[in-house]
């Protein structure tokens, strides 16, 4: 039997004795990652082509995923003049739209801004702080960080299957 080697400076591995907090931010920005190193290297025509039935591309993924970091962090957590949390089904389908001059590098930037954004907002708050949520009641920090995990893993997946589809390229990584 072949061991499988685990590198041990991907986040997830180095908090693997860390606290709550310290565990799910490295699996969330794990995961972020695995987004952008899949749109890396490609042509803004080959991330914008459509490849599945639905608007789903890789840089529709990019522009969606972005939307979907502002909604649940800061117009969420820490709202400004004229936030508004998007709920509506309409938002979300056309979140992937891609507009006039959307490049990989512009979706990709926006991407890790509104990534760097999260992040600085979500280290204000503990864990267990709660905000009123438009459908859902109210939600921890825990549940949104939880969440957003499973959001960016889902779409992380849909983008490794949209690159092999693209240009045969693999992997998690």
């Amino acid at each position: 039997m072949t061991e499988i080697s685990i590198d041990p400076t991907l986040g997830p591995v180095l908090a693997r004795t860390g606290d709550e907090r310290a565990v799910l931010e490295s699996f969330l920005d794990f995961h972020r990652s695995v987004v952008l190193r899949k749109v890396r290297g490609l042509s803004d025509v080959d991330a914008a082509r459509r490849l599945v039935p639905s608007a789903t591309t890789l840089a529709g993924l990019l522009r969606h995923l972005a939307l979907v970091e502002r909604n649940w962090f800061p117009c969420l957590l820490a709202p400004g003049p004229g936030d508004v949390y998007l709920t509506s089904e309409e938002d979300a389908a056309t979140s992937f739209v891609l507009a006039p001059g959307d490049t990989v590098e512009h979706l990709a930037a926006g991407y890790e801004q509104a990534c760097a954004r999260s992040r600085e907002v979500a280290a204000r708050f503990d864990l267990d702080h709660v905000v009123p949520h438009p459908q859902l009641g109210e939600v921890s920090l825990r549940w949104i960080l939880v969440h957003m995990i499973e959001e960016t893993a889902r779409h992380a997946g849909q983008a490794d299957i949209l690159r092999e589809l693209t240009d045969g390229r693999t992997g998690t990584l």
